[in-house]
């Protein structure tokens, strides 16, 4: 059953038998946010604070998306399928059908009054990028922040994007009485690789610049050199650009994560470069032959790459292993 209904429905909770096909629950675009193309999708949670199961690798339980697909429209985006779970497409609805959860801020006050609740940290960012383009017309996030400093509840967010600034007093805030920390992920300062497998995500030398002044706000920040790519942004002289300058820019840590390809998300990587450069998509074919991820030797000498880099440029590793985020892909609220 899912934790969601338009937001449409009725006073007794009745709702159209097709949650995402009917006319009603299609918002087209509203304001003056450039969003052209963009259509979005208003749903209410029944929950907000997604708990991960027992067991799971991830350096944090519990989640929040306040957004399901992502206008970063980035190829290889672990988070596709979850579209496909709502009867959308992976490819381009998943990059211009934005789900949004318009209870979200209310649901989460509502949840961290809860006398049960945990006060645990929350990842922001697991899924979906808290920062798309579309926060800059619905504001979620920043009121996810507000009610979560307002509780006193630590929490982390992952975001591509130098958005993240405009909460910078929520951050500093934050930071000055608990514990909190802001990763920006930056797999690449090739511009030719961020343009054909970034197109809609902000530029990656806007994402340093957004690590040095998250940094200079005493903000805690680090960098997931993520995903590195095989055969595309995975040679030495790549890694050291991008740890030379988000270590020059202050980050706290620098970890990479490896490119994972997941049932759904493989096709689309791999069909996008069918007609694009079949000889890549040969070679990852070839490369991921066995599963999602890299045969562990593939791995390892790709991870001893990005070690020296970080060595060379003065980095340090994230919290937990290099791998800590790889699990992202099990997430799906």
């Amino acid at each position: 059953m899912t934790r969601w209904r338009p937001a449409e429905a009725d006073a007794t909770g009745a709702a159209p038998p097709a949650l995402f096909t009917v006319e009603e629950v299609t918002v087209p675009e509203i304001g003056s946010a450039s969003l052209t193309g963009t259509r979005f999708i208003h749903v209410r949670a029944r929950k907000i604070i997604n708990t991960l199961p027992a067991g799971s690798r991830m350096p944090f339980r519990h989640t929040i998306n306040a957004y399901r697909g992502c206008g970063h429209a980035c190829v290889y985006c672990f988070a596709r399928p979850t579209h496909a779970w709502l009867g959308l497409d992976t490819g381009r609805d998943f990059d211009s059908a934005i789900v949004v959860k318009i209870n979200a801020v209310d649901r989460l006050r509502a949840e961290l009054r809860a006398p049960g609740w945990c006060r645990e940290p929350i990842a922001m960012g697991t899924n979906t990028d808290p920062y798309q383009r579309a926060e800059g017309k619905y504001q979620l996030t920043r009121g996810l922040l507000r009610a979560l400093v307002d509780a006193g509840n630590p929490f982390s967010i992952l975001t591509k994007s130098p958005l993240v600034l405009r909460d910078l007093d929520l951050l500093t805030e934050a930071a000055r009485t608990m514990d909190i920390r802001v990763n920006l992920s930056i797999g690449t300062l090739d511009e030719e690789v961020w343009r054909a497998w970034e197109p809609g995500a902000p530029h990656p030398g806007r994402r340093v610049a957004a690590v040095r002044a998250l940094r200079e706000a005493a903000v805690p920040c680090g960098v997931l050199m993520a995903p590195v790519i095989p055969g595309v942004s995975d040679r030495p002289e790549q890694l050291a650009a991008v740890a030379e300058a988000v270590t020059a820019a202050g980050a706290g840590s620098v970890s990479p994560v490896m490119l994972h390809l997941r049932p759904g998300v493989r096709e689309h990587v791999l069909g996008h470069l069918r007609g694009r450069d079949p000889a890549l998509a040969n070679e990852l074919e070839r490369r991921y032959r066995r599963g999602a991820y890299l045969p562990e030797p593939d791995r390892e000498a790709v991870a001893a790459r990005a070690r020296r880099a970080r060595a060379a440029a003065g980095a340090v590793s994230g919290p937990g292993c290099d791998d800590d985020y790889d699990e992202l892909s099990s997430l799906g609220s």
